[in-house]
């Protein structure tokens, strides 16, 4: 599964925050120096899929704010369930 994202550096908090288009907006905390932003965000999508960070790779974007990132053993479906239920206040 690949998911288009929108990362903001530098929030005063790592969250997903919403939608911006067709891409999962997310805020992180980390700033975009030396990868540290990459890392945060691989360890955010980790945690927020319960999958390991092993399965997680950017594909795309590695130096932009948009990015195309690969969740490896996930399908469409999961991925959309676990976002609705992220932004809809679950856990």
């Amino acid at each position: 599964m690949i998911l288009s994202v929108r990362v903001i550096p530098r929030a005063s908090k790592s969250a997903i925050a919403g939608r911006r288009g067709d891409a999962v907006l997310i805020r992180l905390s980390a700033p975009p120096v030396e990868g540290a932003a990459n890392e945060a965000l691989i360890e955010l999508l980790a945690k927020a899929f319960s999958i390991p960070r092993r399965q997680i790779s950017i594909v795309s974007g590695e130096t932009s704010r948009d990015k195309r990132v690969a969740l490896e053993g996930l399908t469409e479906g999961d991925v959309a369930a676990r976002l609705s239920a992220i932004l809809n206040g679950e856990r």
